[in-house]
């Protein structure tokens, strides 16, 4: 039902042969691996393997998102239906077509459901990236494909999640890491394709139960690399949200597919 709901909505979006404004965005190849998400509940887990894909270098900003807007209006404020959004959808916007003091043009877009995030990814003939697209990518350092045991890296993404949220965000363009890819840390959490299927709990039998609003800290005793607890955070964070939900820390980025496999 969710699928074919969001179908109309991007068929709404889509012009046909028509480029998005955000459509010459940077992409980054991501090369295929094995890689062994935090989000496995079983020590002995193998890894999965990911193929090759190119993620969005920045996340989407307010002034492409205006464009977006600007080119579908069926995703304005004003005209969006509150299927695809909440009442709190763009609202720090100083209007529904213009951004204002507290949206400044390079700052990364926040205040967008899921449904809108997809739609705009469509637009860009893109989509968003699973959660082990976006972990995989995320997990680089700036020198190393994989800096999750490194003290010092979990402690600079620990930094981040003691600041207080209520500060202005910074513009997108932080240091690229291992990738080229920028921000996936330290600006915005961000949106996956596969949200819905990330539900967390304090006790790893009740990964089926229908209270979606059972979680917390605790969560981290079912999974792999418990001490990993900024990314568990953000799992969290993300099992608990519904694909109408905004909130004014939440953006995204976009991925493709890549046909030609990239080698490390």
């Amino acid at each position: 039902m969710l699928h074919a709901t969001l179908a109309l909505a991007l068929a709404a979006s889509a012009t046909a042969g028509a480029a998005s404004p955000g459509e010459r965005a940077a992409y980054a190849a991501i090369p295929a691996t094995d890689f062994l998400s935090v989000i496995e509940a079983d020590a002995g887990a193998k890894p999965t393997p990911v193929a090759a894909y190119a993620l969005r270098v920045e996340p989407v900003t307010n002034a492409e998102f205006l464009a977006f807007v600007a080119a579908h209006p069926e995703w304005r404020r004003d005209r969006v239906p509150s299927v695809f959004a909440d009442a709190r959808y763009l609202s720090h916007w100083q209007a529904a077509d213009a951004l204002g003091a507290a949206a400044l043009p390079q700052q990364p877009v926040t205040q967008v459901s899921w449904f809108a995030a997809q739609a705009y990814c469509e637009s860009e003939r893109a989509r968003l990236p699973s959660w082990i697209e976006w972990e995989r990518a995320a997990a680089a350092g700036d020198g190393v494909a994989d800096a999750r045991g490194d003290p010092a890296w979990r402690r600079q993404l620990l930094d981040w999640y003691a600041k207080p949220s209520t500060t202005p965000l910074a513009p997108v363009g932080g240091v690229p890491n291992l990738y080229g890819v920028r921000d996936l840390h330290g600006l915005v959490w961000e949106w996956v394709e596969d949200h819905a299927a990330m539900m967390v709990t304090a006790d790893s039998r009740d990964q089926n139960d229908p209270d979606r609003l059972k979680f917390c800290g605790a969560a981290a005793l079912s999974l792999r690399d418990r001490d990993n607890y900024a990314l568990l955070m953000r799992i969290a964070l993300l099992s608990s949200l519904q694909a109408v939900d905004t909130t004014a820390n939440l953006g995204f980025r976009c991925a493709r597919n890549l046909e030609t496999p990239v080698t490390p």
